[in-house]
């Protein structure tokens, strides 16, 4: 049996898969679509509720404008659409891997060659405050990079079904 048969025929993985939302169209500006993101049915009632960038300090309208993002309107969309918005998997990814991952193994590679090489609980401690602040700045760096290309842009997918949620 080769691989060929062994995998499902449903399955592409030619075609990177994508993380998706819903958005209502807020605005029309030209060939522009300014989207806001429905709040999926958990927000609101998880343990970081008071953190997430859904509730906040501030009136409603200010929330809605922080987290407007638009797209290219080349489907002739109108105010008021639902739509489903997509981001590739792999760049999810790799957006969260230079966000995190970077800051956190340069604070703990320079803390552990502080401690290992003079052995001072303070020096370790600027150490780690170095490192922490030299993996923000390569973060920033890449982050750049990936916003340059356009790959943390989100892509229009679909226009929503009538009842369509995130989890449907």
């Amino acid at each position: 049996m080769t691989l060929n048969e062994t995998m499902d025929s449903t399955t592409d993985f030619s075609v990177p898969s994508m993380v998706e939302g819903i958005a209502h169209v807020v605005k029309i500006d030209g060939k522009t679509a300014w989207l806001v993101p429905e709040q999926g049915t958990s927000c609101g009632s998880c343990a970081s509720a008071t953190a997430c960038g859904s509730k906040g300090i501030g009136t409603t309208a200010s929330r809605l404008d922080n987290r407007r993002f638009r797209i290219d309107n080349d489907a002739n969309l109108a105010v008021g659409e639902r739509v489903v918005f997509g981001i590739r998997e792999n760049v999810l990814l790799k957006a969260s891997i230079i966000a995190y991952a970077i800051p956190l193994a340069t604070l703990l590679l320079a803390g552990s060659l502080a401690q290992w090489k003079f052995g001072s609980d303070l020096i370790t401690m600027a150490a780690t405050v170095v490192g922490l602040v030299i993996g923000l700045g390569i973060s920033r760096v890449e982050a750049g990079r990936l916003h340059t290309r356009g790959d943390l842009a989100p892509l229009f997918l679909r226009r929503a079904r009538p009842g369509e949620t995130c989890s449907s």
